[in-house]
């Protein structure tokens, strides 16, 4: 049997024995349904506000904010990153910063973002973007840095100039490692945002973070494992069908041996 199927068949196997785990609690009374809903609570759930639009329009307007500061996070991360890696002095300042920002939870630039933009859309970007920068920074400079130097080598033989092979050969080469960073970045930026949004309260618009804020507050518990399901199926929607694959034909093509998915 295709080993496609065979693992497609385990997955689904697993997620139906969680379901039937969760469906026995709930059957069991360990739990308040106001504390644990039933499966059949969060379908419907689900499928009512599917089909009455909220659930949709709530993923469009998460993911055109999250598109937007995505964005202006690899525009600004890519070219720092490829300055650190040319300039030691960059490295030892910038670098220095960014790692140890990366550390920083996401939900720690929350707060600054309301007192400096207040209840907008624009401290909504500016956690996405802080989110994004520093894994795409740090992975930038650290896939410029371990690509072989014989490519550069080669290009300076053929009398290539340094911006020139920097830009044609260099970041072409270590792109493996970019799209790592950016896959690593994206993940930040989700969580950022959904971070912000639970936050941060935009009239504009309603993002599905606000819709799991307001299952807390409310005490709709079938809306908030909802809406967690939708968080989590976006995020493996992204990951499988965009980044992933990418991933895996950049290694492929530069040789630098990624075999997992």
């Amino acid at each position: 049997m295709n080993k496609k199927i065979i693992g497609f068949t385990q997955s689904i196997a697993f997620f139906a024995a969680l379901i039937a785990v969760w469906y026995t609690i709930v059957q069991s009374g360990v739990w308040s349904p106001y504390v644990l809903p039933s499966p059949e609570s969060v379908w419907e759930y689900l499928v009512e506000n599917t089909g009455n639009g909220k659930i949709p329009n709530a993923i469009l307007v998460t993911l055109g904010r999250l598109l937007i500061g995505y964005a202006i996070g690899l525009l600004i991360g890519i070219p720092a990153g490829l300055l650190m890696a040319k300039f030691k002095f960059l490295n030892r300042t910038l670098g220095v910063l960014a790692l140890g920002l990366q550390a920083l939870p996401s939900v720690c630039w929350v707060p600054l973002a309301c007192i400096w933009f207040g209840q907008t859309e624009t401290a909504l970007l500016f956690v996405v973007v802080m989110g994004t920068l520093w894994s795409v920074i740090l992975s930038t400079e650290n896939g410029v840095r371990h690509i072989s130097p014989i490519y550069s080598q080669a290009a300076k033989t053929m009398g290539a100039s340094s911006w020139y092979t920097l830009i044609h050969v260099t970041l072409p080469a270590s792109a493996p490692y970019i799209v790592s960073g950016m896959k690593q970045g994206w993940a930040f930026a989700w969580r950022s945002l959904m971070a912000a949004e639970i936050y941060v309260v935009v009239i504009s618009g309603f993002g599905i973070g606000q819709y799991l804020h307001y299952g807390r507050e409310l005490q709709r518990m079938n809306q908030v494992i909802g809406i967690m399901f939708v968080i989590i199926f976006i995020g493996l929607v992204a990951d499988k069908t965009l980044f992933s694959p990418i991933e895996r034909r950049l290694h492929r093509k530069w040789g630098t041996g990624l075999t997992s998915s």
